[in-house]
């Protein structure tokens, strides 16, 4: 996720850029830049960092002119650096280009334009698209940029400037948010409402497979393949605050929300073709490597150890390794049994995690081979880490972990299947199916977010409790000591987690008349067990919600007070489903006791303290 804007007019550009730039940062903010046509023609100017390092290079060497591009960066292909930042240029400089989302195909574009005699300055998808559009242009960049697209695969949002029509600005949409801004005398493109709304109010949306072409005076949009299209110009009535949190009151359930474009982000670009193998281009570790792998080590902490306790279960089940986890403040001090033979991975949202961090380095000082699942490219963990996988969830404000779950198990999937591909321990069929499986769940995530106020109402019911449990069995269990972490974290409600089966094992001496008990019955295999433990904390007087599938409703109502349906998936894949209703559950709980959802107390969004 990173942050577009554009400008064409009689401001001053630079001025417009970096205040929409600003507005933008919380979509990213590993670096910022801008390109804008002068009396020299395109000049670009950009710097690693936040957008006040971008400020100070441009008080020295200011760029005026009637037009330009900008972007600040949330790093995916390529580390964090000025060369890396956007905009991006062709060779001769004459073209640029702001970009967000991915080019899946472009190492293959990257060496067919190098076959031809194109010179690279970065390691981002980015630049290959002012190179692409560089060979196709013929005196027309909309034609050129047209050309450009039918070559790329994958999810992108474009702003593009050509030195020979300075006159014109050209957006593109495919997959990735981009709206455009009407003033007078001047027009706007922006990846989201805020980066233009101190200027306008009036846009349109482009839709994906769309474009727009802008003057000062005029837009156009058509598809991409150059068909004129008509589109009801929108009038925003959100004030600025509310304009950053895409219209919803909070970055929470923002984020929430947007977990459908996370799950669909990750999996982009490593599934093949054909939908039926994974495949991670970015892994250094070879097939010999997987081969002679003994054992994994899961190393995180707070809800990164929870997506751990999911990997645990996907690798196990996948690929018959035996797996352990742990957190990562404990590893080190445990004396770890650590071979080269080990896989470690170390899972963490900000890559810098103190703890993590340490048992990484502990991890590779004993000879084992460290994977990173993170969601900043260029952090510490991702650095110091032999191989990585990106989790491609966007900046996440809110302190409470939501899309950066998820995204974790969509790669603890992955990694998952690959090892199964690789190893052979699942057939080909079955990894299809899998595979299949998961990319349905966006568009079922979907679905569940547009009817859930039942767990509003019960958040709203459960507000005024100070204690509350959850159970479940396998992986359900794990869900379920994510689902308590929420609570906890952002409405300061007392809940904790327990195995279903372990109740009668002392729990039950906590068991009251009207105490909330959320039990998530997901698995098949353990059904009927589960059933019988919910059907003990019923009969001593538990208020019980349930999470299941939509076809176990009817029997666990005469169990249970309340269901919250989920749509039928394969077995290991549920908690990217089941844990949802639990964000939102922890969400609405906290909304009603009256906390700030976003910044809650005694809390930080990274740890980088042991």
């Amino acid at each position: 996720m990173c942050g577009i804007v554009g400008y064409i007019g009689n401001k001053n550009t630079q001025s417009v850029l970096v205040e929409g730039l600003k507005k933008l940062e919380y979509r990213g903010y590993d670096s910022a830049g801008i390109a804008v046509y002068t009396h020299k023609g395109l000049e670009v100017v950009k710097a690693q960092g936040r957008i006040v390092n971008l400020e100070a290079k441009l008080e020295h060497d200011p760029l005026v002119g009637s037009s330009g591009i900008g972007h600040t960066r949330w790093a995916t292909h390529g580390k964090p650096s000025d060369a890396n930042s956007h905009p991006h240029t062709d060779e001769s400089q004459k073209f640029s280009v702001v970009h967000n989302g991915i080019v899946e195909n472009y190492l293959d574009l990257k060496d067919e334009l190098i076959s031809q005699g194109h010179t690279f300055t970065s390691e981002t998808d980015t630049e290959i698209i002012a190179h692409l559009i560089s060979r196709e242009y013929e005196g027309d960049i909309v034609i050129a940029v047209q050309k450009a697209i039918t070559h790329m695969r994958g999810a992108f949002a474009l702003g593009v400037l050509a030195e020979n029509e300075p006159e014109k600005l050209v957006a593109v949409r495919q997959a990735s948010p981009l709206i455009i801004g009407i003033g007078e005398g001047e027009n706007f493109i922006g990846s989201d409402i805020p980066a233009i709304l101190q200027y306008t109010r009036n846009v349109y949306i482009l839709n994906d497979g769309e474009m727009a072409v802008l003057t000062q005076d005029s837009v156009e949009l058509m598809t991409i393949e150059g068909n004129f299209i008509s589109r009801e110009m929108i009038h925003v009535d959100w004030d600025a605050v509310t304009a950053e949190k895409g219209g919803f009151e909070h970055f929470m359930l923002k984020e929430i929300h947007e977990q459908p474009k996370a799950y669909r982000d990750t999996m982009r670009g490593r599934i093949d073709a054909t939908g039926k193998r994974v495949i991670l281009p970015e892994l250094k570790l070879t097939h010999e490597q997987i081969l002679n792998i003994r054992n994994i080590q899961i190393v995180a902490c707070g809800t990164a150890y929870h997506a751990g306790l999911v990997g645990r279960n996907v690798i196990e089940q996948l690929v018959r390794i035996p797996v352990e986890t742990d957190v990562a403040s404990e590893y080190r001090y445990r004396s770890p049994i650590v071979t080269p033979e080990t896989l470690v991975i170390v899972v963490s949202q900000s890559g810098e995690t103190a703890d993590t961090l340490a048992a990484l380095r502990e991890a590779k000082a004993n000879g084992a081979h460290v994977l990173a699942i993170t969601n900043v490219v260029g952090s510490s963990i991702a650095r110091d880490a032999d191989d990585v996988i990106a989790t491609l969830a966007g900046p996440e404000i809110a302190v409470a972990s939501t899309k950066a779950y998820t995204s974790q198990l969509i790669a603890f999937y992955l990694f998952g299947l690959y090892l199964a591909e690789v190893r052979g321990t699942q057939t080909p069929e079955a990894v299809t199916e899998i595979i299949q499986a998961m990319q349905e769940l966006p568009e079922q995530l979907e679905g569940m977010l547009e009817n859930s106020d039942s767990i509003k109402a019960y958040a709203e019911q459960i507000a005024h409790h100070e204690h509350l449990f959850f159970i479940g069995r396998g992986v359900d269990f794990a869900v379920a000591q994510e689902g308590s972490l929420k609570l906890k974290e952002i409405s300061y409600i007392h809940s904790e987690a327990y195995p279903a089966g372990e109740l009668k094992h002392g729990t039950l001496a906590l068991i009251e008349e009207g105490i909330p008990v959320i039990a998530l019955v997901t698995q098949e295999s353990v059904y009927e067990k589960t059933v019988s433990n919910i059907k003990e904390v019923n009969a001593r007087g538990a208020d019980i919600m349930a999470i299941t599938y939509e076809d176990h409703v009817s029997t666990l109502l005469k169990s249970v007070d309340q269901v919250f349906a989920i749509p039928k998936t394969l077995p290991l894949l549920t908690p990217a489903l089941s844990v949802v209703p639990l964000q939102l559950l922890a969400y609405y709980a906290s909304l009603a006791r009256g906390n700030d959802v976003d910044k809650p107390r005694n809390l930080a969004k990274s740890v980088t303290v042991e």
